[in-house]
């Protein structure tokens, strides 16, 4: 039964959001602010967590900010605002996916399932187990990323990203692509979901500013893998 961590400040929100998941098979807990859901966090252990975005005190920023310090659950951000500046910086926070409230419960279930099937995501069975890509390293049956002997913790999205890229280096992938692959999404509105994470991902594979090794932008349609 996967575990679900609500952190939502609204009660008639959080407790209808609390009794809709449950129905749907999740063990949930809920809190009312960051603080509280973060002392959650460590007590209850969930598999997800959905975040408000707008918290009273400890924003719903700062609390994904804080998680990703330490912890690669993942994160679903909601909000009841659909402004693209607030859902991207969200995103370049750290949350995996994002819901506009109000969201059906169905909608909802079928994100966080998502989600947790990235996290526990797996690649073809027929490639290479260990990738050397430069100072780049990627374990297909072990599901880690080291990058110059260090390794690398990557988000269920940013990793399910890279799987998905690099078992296809050289070819060009459409953001439509991306979402449908990773996220599982067909909407050309979440786009930016494939822009905040390429840009996640860069930064903690090494990539320089302005001229990456791995992930390369193909302007007006998508990302490739690979050397230039």
């Amino acid at each position: 039964m996967p575990r679900v961590l609500i952190i939502e400040d609204d009660r008639a929100v959080r407790d209808g959001v609390r009794l809709a998941l449950r129905r749907q098979g999740h063990e949930v807990a809920a809190a009312a602010t960051g603080e509280e859901g973060l002392e959650l966090l460590r007590s209850f252990r969930p598999d997800a967590v959905v975040l408000d975005l707008m918290l009273p005190g400890m924003t719903g920023l700062e609390v994904c900010r804080r998680i990703r310090a330490h912890d690669q659950v993942p994160i679903i951000m909601a909000t009841a605002r659909g402004d693209d500046t607030d859902i991207v910086v969200g995103l370049e926070s750290g949350a995996d996916d994002y819901v506009v409230k109000p969201v059906r419960a169905r909608v909802l279930d079928a994100r966080i399932r998502a989600v947790l099937r990235r996290a526990g995501t797996t690649d073809d069975p027929g490639a290479s187990r260990v990738e050397h890509h430069g100072d780049l390293v990627i374990d297909r049956a072990g599901l880690t990323v080291t990058h110059r002997g260090q390794p690398v913790a990557l988000g269920p999205s940013e990793l399910r990203l890279l799987l998905t890229l690099s078992a296809s280096a050289g070819q060009v992938f459409s953001r439509q692509q991306l979402l449908e692959a990773v996220w599982e999404h067909n909407y050309h509105g979440d786009a930016r979901l494939v822009d905040a994470c390429v840009k996640r991902l860069r930064a903690k594979i090494g990539e320089p500013a302005g001229s990456p090794h791995y992930v390369h932008t193909v302007r007006g349609f998508g990302y490739r893998f690979g050397p230039r």
